[in-house]
């Protein structure tokens, strides 16, 4: 690669979007030449400050798309014997545009990165949160001083035992051996209201073993059921129950 094509490298190079031997070559150069280390340094502030201003998200593509888009561009070779700047008329020309423009959308597109990367790991935390509490609830409903449980044998060969604490008006059910329900579907667990069935949250589908603490109150529900609905749960139940179970009363 001769010199005057290293001189349009510094756009590429300042969005760490040259191959190896590229990058390599460029640098060797950048010891030599001013005018492209003081451009590298320009464009380098401008996508920092460019990143950290970004406040939504870009689309998907959109960094594979200016990164495409920056091998099409050729910037033009400075003037000849130019060897640093002398001021704003040498940013006038169609290599410094080119340069900022695909400075200004890369910076967007990693910059829209980075704010998706925090949601990302604001969820998780979230997420975390949300499991521990659960946990919490469920350790306390098993070591409540008036949980009570009853066993029974469910569809399949599957066993369930349920635990109930009036102290704590909660019910935690354990399974074991459950068969995974069909594709698209989900085990779905319901208190029995003298009748009524009530949701009480959804079984992991890929866990034969299971614990889970029943969502909402146990109030003057007398048992629990469980029946397969679509995934993400119904309303009401769509399907004989494959277990129903008395809540134990001493």
């Amino acid at each position: 690669m001769n010199t005057a094509e290293l001189h349009t490298l510094t756009g590429a190079y300042a969005l760490h979007a040259l191959p190896e031997s590229e990058r390599q070559a460029f640098e060797r150069h950048l010891e030599d030449c001013e005018a492209c280390a003081q451009e590298v340094r320009e464009l380098s502030a401008t996508a920092a400050r460019l990143g950290l201003a970004v406040a939504e998200p870009p689309p998907h593509e959109l960094r594979a798309r200016v990164l495409r888009a920056i091998t099409t561009v050729r910037q033009e070779t400075p003037a000849p014997g130019r060897r640093e700047r002398t001021g704003g008329g040498g940013r006038t020309g169609r290599r410094y545009a080119y340069a900022l423009a695909a400075c200004i959308a890369a910076a967007a597109a990693f910059g829209g990165v980075a704010v998706w990367q925090n949601q990302v790991a604001q969820d998780a935390r979230q997420e975390a949160r949300q499991a521990q509490r659960q946990n919490e609830q469920l350790a306390q409903v098993l070591s409540a001083p008036d949980a009570k449980t009853a066993s029974g044998e469910l569809t399949g060969g599957a066993r369930g035992t349920v635990v109930v604490s009036q102290s704590q008006n909660r019910a935690v059910f354990l399974a074991s051996g459950m068969q995974r329900p069909p594709s698209g579907k989900v085990y779905q667990l319901w208190f029995n209201d003298e009748g009524t069935m009530r949701s009480a949250g959804l079984m992991d589908p890929t866990a034969s073993d299971d614990a889970v603490l029943l969502d909402g109150p146990v109030d003057q529900a007398s048992g629990m059921g469980i029946t397969v609905e679509p995934a993400g749960g119904s309303a009401e139940p769509t399907s004989s129950p494959v277990a129903l179970m008395d809540f134990p009363t001493a």
